[in-house]
């Protein structure tokens, strides 16, 4: 099988690492770039992004499969139906450590008629940079890679000073993505 003919890993590694926080008590999260194609609450979106609890307890009928991720959850006490697109999800992590991986975000899709296509070139999610894993403190080369502390992205070289240490456990900072139910 070719290179250009394999399938996307990305719902692979969300379907592990969802079994790693369900295996080990952590309650899985994923955020998402919320766009025409995600089918969420739009009151709980905040700067095109949500941020979704995928745990059995908080979902019914999750499936997590290789072109969406499709469950039932509630909101303010009303029931609804969510349908994410894989591309569009940019994080999988557990909400009581923060331990996940962060995916490089998908290209926005482009609205427009059939013949604007021609002029267009689409990049595919598969020809983006590998996974980032999420413990980890990175300074991106570009605003494709999303940082889960909430700290802003550097344009420095790669060559440039080392990021500073992640925040301990305890020292009073907290993490800028949000709980939702």
């Amino acid at each position: 099988m070719n290179a250009p003919d394999a399938t996307s890993t990305r719902p692979y590694l969300i379907r592990a690492l969802y079994e790693w926080c369900t295996d080990n008590g952590f309650t899985p999260y994923v955020a998402v770039l919320v766009d025409e194609t995600v089918q969420v609450p739009r009151e709980h979106v905040r700067n095109n992004e949500i941020v979704l609890n995928i745990s059995f307890d908080a979902t019914s009928s999750l499936k997590l499969g290789n072109d969406f991720i499709e469950f039932k959850a509630r909101f303010s006490g009303t029931a609804r139906e969510i349908v994410v697109p894989i591309n569009r999800v940019l994080a999988i992590y557990a909400r009581e450590n923060g331990q996940g991986m962060a995916f490089p975000a998908a290209p926005p899709v482009v609205s427009a008629g059939p013949s604007a296509f021609s002029s267009v070139a689409l990049a595919r999610v598969d020809d983006a940079p590998e996974p980032v894993a999420a413990s980890k403190a990175l300074t991106p080369p570009d605003s494709r890679v999303v940082s889960l502390r909430g700290e802003p992205a550097s344009s420095k070289d790669q060559d440039a000073e080392p990021p500073p240490e992640p925040p301990k456990p305890g020292d009073g900072k907290r993490t800028a993505l949000k709980r939702v139910k």
